[in-house]
């Protein structure tokens, strides 16, 4: 079975043919980096009207790479949720159209959900084992910053959020503040290789650090806000030289990472999970995933990186997670809504073995 997957949840526009679930035949992602850099962050108006420009060129490269027709495919995802709605709109009217015209099927993906799911696209053998659960996913990107607990049998929980900012976030208004551009995650991490991660203290949210300890009902939330505010008055009117900018930068980096990777291996050993893994557009970061590795390792744990092509906005995992959808008849109509939020509870994720 090969289904079509489109995302447009934020600024890209991406497309991709996947059978089965995970064998890959093509995908293609369109970005607009250089057209949101200007302002800093992505305008969603900008976002939507980049999408309209970009989708169906984006569609006939997958279709060309794959040396396919329409005709082969048996049914249309589309991420439908969390995302900006402007967005969202562009990617949803373009999948309901072509899935009328072919009459196929058309289902709506959780993005969220999808960053989970796309850590596995290369892994499948270890969706199959139960052994595997309760799986820990650590879902870190520009929009989220979660740990969610996954059983067996599909049921998700959140176990923690952010309560403010997103690790992402946090990374590019750390780049805004230090004038060094956006996206603020692979400047970071780039510079951060040259500089002592040691050099600044910076405080680390919800950690206890402060000497207050961190209350029960937060213990796995996160917070960045104090770290960028931080930030900003150790840099106030100061003319940094290169390799100050640098140790800024990797003390920065070192202390909002320390925390998602202590609070994912606090969470690993009271929740007793047999897998934890690391996904979302901010598991690239080079310190956080060797960081993960060591502690992983030195806590005996499994750990599955995302891979990097599937890490940011990507329709892989859109079109690999809608197999698991339709193989257990979870279908949308031509009705499906859009929203900006992510769906409370979690519910039930249907590439566990025991859905």
């Amino acid at each position: 079975m090969i289904i079509l997957g489109i995302e447009s949840s934020c600024d890209e526009t991406a497309a991709a043919l996947v059978r089965d679930g995970y064998e890959v035949l093509a995908g293609k992602i369109a970005t607009q980096i250089k057209l949101h850099a200007g302002y800093g962050g992505v305008i969603p108006e900008l976002a939507a009207r980049e999408h309209l420009k970009n989708i169906t060129p984006v569609v006939d490269v997958v279709f060309q790479q794959a040396g396919l027709g329409i005709e082969a495919v048996d049914a249309v995802a589309v991420t439908n949720r969390p995302g900006l709605i402007p967005a969202l709109l562009v990617g949803n009217a373009y999948a309901k159209g072509l899935a009328l015209s072919r009459k196929v099927p058309i289902l709506g993906v959780n993005h969220f959900e999808a960053h989970i799911y796309g850590a596995f696209l290369k892994r499948p053998e270890l969706l199959q084992n139960a052994a595997a659960f309760p799986v820990l996913a650590l879902v870190v990107s520009g929009g989220h910053t979660a740990l969610v607990l996954i059983q067996a049998s599909g049921q998700a929980d959140m176990l923690g959020m952010t309560l403010d900012d997103a690790a992402g976030e946090a990374l590019d208004k750390a780049a805004k503040i230090l004038g060094l551009g956006y996206p603020g995650g692979p400047v970071i991490d780039r510079m951060a290789k040259s500089g002592k991660d040691r050099a600044y203290d910076f405080p680390r949210g919800l950690m206890g650090s402060s000497g207050r300890a961190t209350s029960p009902e937060h213990r796995f939330d996160f917070s960045f806000s104090g770290v960028k505010t931080a930030l900003f008055y150790a840099v106030r009117n100061r003319h940094l030289n290169d390799a100050e900018l640098a140790d800024v930068v990797a003390s920065y980096q070192r202390a909002v990472m320390e925390v998602l990777v202590s609070k994912t291996m606090l969470a690993a050993r009271e929740k007793r999970v047999g897998l934890v893994c690391l996904c979302g557009g901010v598991a690239c970061n080079s310190y956080l995933r060797r960081r993960m590795q060591e502690e992983a390792s030195r806590e005996r744990l499994e750990l599955l990186l995302a891979s990097p092509d599937c890490c940011t906005d990507n329709a892989l995992m859109v079109a690999g997670l809608a197999w698991h959808y339709l193989r257990h008849g979870l279908k949308d109509g031509l009705d499906l809504p859009v929203s900006a939020r992510l769906p409370e509870p979690l519910g039930r994720f249907p590439f566990a073995p025991e859905f």
